[in-house]
């Protein structure tokens, strides 16, 4: 058996909730929106057993971390400050990143701009797809035109927080289990008018599905209680700083062993292609697409995904 400890650790001027376990080569795991740590329940256990060293934070703004007012805190730079800075506390050279959601480009980016610390990368749901033509939101303007989309609702500081902090039991069992709101092709979303809220329309599922238990669901709402949503949702808000302060995207290859998984039925698969992924990311393994999966798919199918990801693991140079 083992246990898993947690900890506050100080890293580029904020200090970060750790939860940790096992003795190994590190494997860091970053979680997305709107997650925690907890995210990666599944996994933790699969890696100890298999011989490694699992850091999960709650990344910044999230859970038992630091959670800044500014919304330039959560730029990208920032974060995978954040990151090295862990790396650097715990006293490692290296280690794998793994991400999921935004923990995903967190982990690409990571692996992109500091080739050094991260010796292989695994993602989770979203591709790397490099540096956009022009600022994001920009670009989604002209793609998506007038059908409604939680990217650019999430853009004027505390709308979605007050949607969502409501009802935060109800907010998240929608955004998890309910009809998708991220999903800009399904006839609900895009039944939407301006102005809509994110849950306008959404099915909230009396039932939960398997994968997630009415305990699993108030970990998660607790968290949210405690801190909210401001510093999680101002992620998004940073995406056109992003473009802006990392140019380099726009040719940095990432060389080092790559996995890309995602669930069958992600609706992110229609609009996020990992076929453009190849030239940027010369050494990916052939992508894994997990059968019956939604979005969360290292908490919907953990088995499957801890297969690929233990596989994944034996098969890099020590």
């Amino acid at each position: 058996m083992f246990e898993i400890t947690h900890r506050i650790v100080q890293t580029n001027g904020i200090h970060l909730h750790i939860a940790e376990a096992g003795q190994g080569p590190l494997v860091l795991l970053l979680h997305g929106w709107p997650e925690s740590w907890y995210s990666w329940r599944h996994q933790i256990p699969a890696l100890v057993a298999a011989g490694y060293h699992v850091v999960a934070p709650d990344v910044r703004g999230y859970g038992q971390s630091d959670k800044p007012w500014e919304i330039e805190a959560y730029s990208m730079k920032q974060l995978l400050a954040d990151c090295t800075g862990l790396l650097d506390a715990l006293g490692e050279k290296t280690a794998v990143i793994v991400g999921h959601d935004w923990g995903a480009a967190m982990a690409w980016t990571s692996a992109a701009l500091h080739p050094e610390r991260y010796r292989a990368v695994v993602s989770m749901s979203v591709p790397h797809l490099g540096r956009s033509p022009q600022p994001p939101t920009q670009l989604f303007r002209q793609t998506f035109q007038d059908t409604w989309l939680y990217l650019l609702y999430f853009q004027q500081p505390g709308v979605a927080e007050a949607e969502f902090e409501a009802d935060v039991a109800k907010a998240l069992r929608t955004i998890y289990t309910g009809t998708p709101g991220y999903d800009p092709m399904s006839p609900v979303v895009r039944a939407k008018k301006p102005g809509d809220g994110y849950l306008v329309g959404l099915e909230t599922p009396a039932t939960l599905p398997a994968w997630l238990t009415e305990e699993d669901l108030a970990y998660f709402v607790k968290e949210f209680s405690r801190g909210g949503f401001r510093s999680s949702l101002n992620r998004y808000r940073n995406m056109d700083r992003d473009w802006e302060e990392l140019p380099e995207l726009a040719t940095r290859k990432i060389h080092q062993p790559a996995l890309f998984v995602i669930g069958e039925q992600d609706p992110g698969r229609a609009f996020a292609p990992v076929e453009p992924m190849k030239a940027l990311v010369p050494h990916l393994h052939e992508p894994v697409i997990v059968p019956g999966a939604g979005h969360w798919v290292q908490q919907e199918r953990p088995a499957e995904v801890n297969a690929a990801l233990l596989s994944f693991l034996k098969g890099l140079p020590p």
